[in-house]
């Protein structure tokens, strides 16, 4: 109360903290009050903290190891508050002691305490009070608080496995993020109940229909229960004629072209005849049989007689059996779209085998997703992936349904929005522009290209039979082998005398060229790889 108040000190103010920090009061002074207050009869743990600045930013206050809001009545401090006085405790020099408050173990530090130093120092000074009263004398709240103190502030193996536990649940949580939530049904406890309508009128109701399976196929067991669990148990009973039927009969289209049913999506009166119904009997016990193996099956027919014939075709043969019901010549058709990128992949060498894991996003031309997005959709614009993402089987493609994936819908792939068990099959001038000009193509080609220089061999025959043995399965015959030397030839001349165009051709697609092989020699056999690639031979299973 001397020499203008200069000084400092922690101030009670109608149980609030305050801290003055005075050079000559009230002109040259700063004042921080803390706006929560104590609690009458009860032990706190007050920090002041002061980092040495001269505004209200270097004042923080905390009550029980939490820093406080405060309030600033005081901001003008600009000189020294360095002064004389002694420091005392409970009072100012001669003047305004303090009543009705307690005060214990005090501290001073010779820095600005961090905000966790503070809480720790409460915690600890807390905890001393709490256990200095006893178990008895403390409420379940205080009890819990003391045992929560201790884990966390003392306890090495809590915060061990706690640190643990915290990593794992962040872990999680990125992964969480990576996926997407999938909404699913539960069944009702009571069953679906549904009704015969009088003349359709839904709110004119007669009998009551009950779960069950049509009287011409084997009827639903007692004990199998009436919902969708029991009647995928039944669709694989032994004596359930139709869903092996159905299933080899899919199977077998997807090796021949056409089902023994040519109409796989319909077994009833309106659909077709199977062609050789012994055959496709014997096909779908077989399959029950063997535990629903379906490696097992495909790698039956594929060493079939009937799958391994030649698909040439003669008048004679032509004229008996156009359609091949009778399978009299192997099948010859075009593969899916799914098969036909795959299989460039796959030929090239940039296939990447590995399962699983989120959609990817290819190459695609620009501007397909704009042209139907929404503003502000999640799928607004095409970001394409890089490095192996590129290579991934098409089966990972990201699929919009408004915006299918360019190269596969020129390939009559489905566009999801309808089950579809048979596709359509069209030979279009745009299905011939997209593997002869799509990036992943020409990429592919420009792969093969560079696998067959480096591993093909020391001459331009060896290396054209490694790239037809790598396309084709087998070597060219001599007719074949020679067109292809011609059309060798005609490219190494030109791109020997086109360098720009040679090096803009390994520039297409993201891998990049094998800087030790001449950029026209490169050019020249992917163009090479770019024509035998789109052979009917490769296109066509």
């Amino acid at each position: 109360d001397q020499h203008d108040y200069r000084g400092w000190d922690v101030w009670l103010q109608n149980g609030r903290v305050a801290t003055h920090l005075i050079n000559k009061w009230p002109t040259d002074a700063l004042k921080v009050v803390s706006r929560g207050t104590l609690a009458p009869g009860v032990w706190h743990h007050v920090c002041v903290a002061y980092s040495g600045g001269a505004n209200p930013e270097s004042v923080r206050i905390y009550i029980d190891g939490k820093a406080q809001e405060t309030d600033v009545e005081a901001n003008a401090l600009k000189n020294t508050i360095r002064t004389a006085v002694p420091f005392k405790i409970g009072q100012r020099n001669t003047t305004a002691g303090v009543d009705g408050a307690a005060i214990q173990d005090v501290r001073l530090y010779g820095r600005a305490l961090a905000g966790d130093e503070v809480v720790k120092l409460g915690s600890g000074t807390r905890a001393a009070y709490l256990i200095s009263r006893g178990a008895a004398q403390l409420s379940a709240p205080e009890k819990e608080e003391l045992e929560g103190g201790w884990l966390t502030g003392a306890d090495e193996t809590y915060r061990t496995l706690s640190a643990k536990t915290t990593a794992l649940m962040s872990e999680e949580n990125v992964l969480r993020a990576r996926g997407t939530q999938a909404h699913v049904m539960q069944e009702r406890s009571e069953e679906a109940q549904a009704f015969i309508l009088y003349r359709g009128d839904y709110d004119k109701r007669k009998d009551p229909v009950k779960p069950a399976t049509p009287a011409v196929l084997p009827p639903l067991p007692a004990d199998y229960p009436r919902n969708r669990l029991g009647f995928a148990r039944w669709l694989f009973r032994p004596e359930h004629p139709l869903t092996a039927r159905v299933t080899v009969n899919r199977f077998w289209q997807e090796i021949f072209g056409q089902g023994l049913v040519r109409t796989p999506g319909d077994f009833g009166v309106n659909g077709e005849m199977p062609s050789h119904p012994e055959l496709l009997d014997w096909l779908a016990v077989d399959f029950r049989e063997s535990g629903w193996n379906v490696k097992r099956f495909f790698k039956q027919i594929v060493m079939s007689r009937a799958y391994r014939q030649s698909a040439a075709l003669t008048p004679e043969v032509y004229k008996k059996d156009p359609k091949n019901l009778l399978l009299s010549r192997g099948p010859r058709f075009r593969m899916d779209a799914e098969m036909v990128r795959d299989y460039a992949l796959a030929a090239s060498g940039l296939l990447i085998p590995k399962i699983g894991g989120p959609s990817v996003k290819p190459y695609q031309p620009d501007g397909v997703w704009e042209a139907v997005a929404i503003i502000g959709s999640n799928t607004r614009d095409y970001k394409r992936d890089m490095g192996e993402a590129l290579y991934r089987r098409s089966l990972y493609t990201f699929w919009k349904r408004s915006a299918p994936p360019a190269s596969l819908d020129i390939f009559n792939a489905p566009s999801r929005e309808a089950c579809t068990v048979r596709r359509e099959r069209t030979d279009t001038p745009l299905q011939a522009l997209v593997t002869l000009n799509d990036v992943q193509y020409v990429e592919a080609a420009r792969a093969l290209a560079q696998n067959t220089l480096q591993k093909g061999g020391a001459t331009d025959k060896a290396r054209v039979n490694f790239m037809a043995g790598r396309l084709l399965a087998r070597s060219f015959r001599s007719d074949e082998l020679a067109v292809v030397a011609r059309s060798l030839a005609d490219l190494k001349a030109f791109y020997a005398a086109n360098a720009k165009d040679a090096q803009a051709l390994l520039g297409v697609g993201e891998m990049k060229a094998d800087p030790t092989l001449k950029p026209e020699t490169l050019a020249a056999w992917t163009m090479l790889a770019n024509q035998l690639m789109n052979l009917d031979e490769v296109l066509n299973k």
